[in-house]
């Protein structure tokens, strides 16, 4: 079954193939015989509920540096293609929350994955929320007081925008660090969305594990473990990434959540656990598939589109 996919993503050529998620579904996919369009998100065009992009047929190889190779562009109407593979990188903001709306104008009768309602509807910072007894003691505010309180209560805690991503603008103050009030300033400056506070853990220190779901069932994990200078385990800022395997507790935390994933039509997630306890649900273009690979683990991006085909029977 060879099936015309377009890959909504930030441009190919500024991404780094050898941890790319985004790349290494497209290589399987051009391995299974399907036809690649890519297209980045400001070439989408609504007309009434006709939405179209300018896209480009896309080759990729594995091979850094000479990685994709274009064909001629054309715009191309989102329903003459078979899926619309969403990936591309947050922030989360009303440019993100507007391509949404575009694509649930053609979703399901072309499949968007990730599911462009349940995307907008659950920012990953937000939904984890639902699930609060599998996570650390966090608030969603703007009321300086109440984070104030919060730190009180906790003595350290991490301070993160709520719409960020990549580990961008983490802060981690300990108790007694006296910067709370500038950082909070700072913060409202800077965004008039609200903030997350979180008590901080001290596990983070021997990893903040990714463990990613294929609609809903757990597929594979790799631990990143932080640099010593450094809170945020992030590979892109120094984290580095090291085998690892689920523990009972994790699996746990998947079977719980399992079932809302897949109802929500979520087929790829991606959530971050620190000793035991979820910190993020993410749904827009999660990563560590090529890592859990290199490990010796699940092929990932074979299950994703084993599932993808699946949806489309």
């Amino acid at each position: 079954m060879a099936l015309k996919i377009a890959v909504q993503m930030d441009h190919i050529a500024n991404i780094s193939i050898g941890g790319d998620t985004t790349f290494a579904l497209c290589l399987e996919a051009q391995k299974r015989g399907h036809a690649l369009y890519h297209y980045t998100p400001d070439r989408l065009t609504m007309r009434g509920t006709d939405v179209t992009a300018k896209m480009d047929p896309l080759t990729v190889r594995d091979v850094e540096g000479d990685h994709f190779s274009f064909g001629e562009p054309a715009r191309t109407r989102l329903r003459d293609v078979d899926v619309v593979l969403l990936r591309q990188d947050p922030p989360f903001d009303m440019n993100y929350i507007t391509t949404t709306h575009m694509l649930e104008l053609v979703h399901p009768e072309t499949l968007v994955v990730n599911n462009p309602r349940s995307v907008r509807n659950a920012p990953e910072k937000i939904f984890v929320m639902e699930y609060a007894d599998l996570m650390p003691e966090t608030i969603v505010t703007l009321d300086f007081d109440e984070i104030v309180a919060f730190r009180q209560k906790h003595g350290d805690i991490i301070l993160k925008p709520l719409y960020g991503n990549g580990g961008a603008g983490v802060f981690h103050l300990r108790d007694g660090d006296r910067n709370l009030t500038s950082l909070l300033e700072m913060f409202s400056q800077l965004t008039r969305e609200p903030i997350i506070a979180q008590r901080y853990l001290s596990d983070v220190r021997a990893g903040d594990k990714r463990i990613l779901l294929i609609d809903g069932k757990p597929v594979g994990a790799i631990n990143r473990v932080p640099d010593e200078s450094d809170t945020r385990s992030n590979m892109h800022v120094g984290g580095k990434a090291i085998e690892t395997s689920m523990t009972d507790r994790e699996l746990e935390i998947c079977e719980r959540i399992g079932p809302e994933l897949e109802k929500r039509g979520l087929t790829l997630v991606g959530i971050d656990v620190i000793g035991g306890l979820m910190t993020e649900i993410n749904v827009t273009s999660p990563t560590g598939i090529r890592e859990v690979q290199k490990f010796g683990g699940a092929d990932i991006a074979s299950l994703f589109w084993d599932a993808v085909e699946a949806k489309i029977r």
